[in-house]
């Protein structure tokens, strides 16, 4: 996440959460940047500068009025004004960050080598809780490189108790052994 995104990012968390508008802004503010993420061309279309401003307002009006809420509908004309809606998803990024800051929500993501069942999911997803002491938004992905076990990404803090992980600690003792 850049800066720029950042800055604008928490800068429409801010003005949200003055208004007690944070919650159904970030839910818009995630559809309207898969929307935009999904079609390239429409994002190409509204960053060109042959095009008015003017112009391009219009376009989001027309995509976007009555849909949104009028302070993210004038947040993607502002970025769009400035040239930089590509900054779009960062935002996007940055608005969640701040939100989760002020709700005590931790994202997590754990990695393993074969589906987790509901019960497994939900047990983890209790622990979790239960030990960080925050509401914690689970997402649960399969990546059978790791061989076995889980990979825990939370909060910048990488917890791995993978098969992949151990081998290459027990390659790396075996390497440094003297004979």
């Amino acid at each position: 996440m850049t800066e720029t995104a950042r800055l604008y990012g928490g800068s429409l968390y801010a003005l949200a959460a003055s208004e007690g508008q944070d919650t159904p802004i970030l839910e818009e503010l995630e559809a309207v940047t898969a929307l935009v993420g999904q079609d390239p061309a429409y994002l190409k279309l509204l960053s060109t500068p042959s095009l008015p401003k003017k112009e391009r307002a219009g376009l989001l009006d027309e995509a976007f009025r009555g849909q949104v809420h009028p302070f993210l509908l004038n947040f993607v004309k502002l970025l769009c004004d400035e040239g930089l809606l590509r900054e779009l998803s960062g935002c996007a990024r940055a608005y969640r960050v701040e939100y989760n800051k002020a709700h005590g929500i931790l994202e997590a993501t754990a990695v393993s080598a074969v589906a987790l069942t509901k019960d497994q999911t939900a047990r983890l997803h209790a622990r979790l809780e239960e030990v960080t002491g925050k509401k914690v938004d689970l997402k649960v992905r399969v990546d059978p490189a790791v061989l076995g076990g889980i990979r825990l990404d939370m909060d910048g803090v990488q917890l791995d108790g993978t098969v992949k992980n151990r081998l290459a600690a027990l390659r790396r003792s075996i390497a440094s052994a003297t004979l």
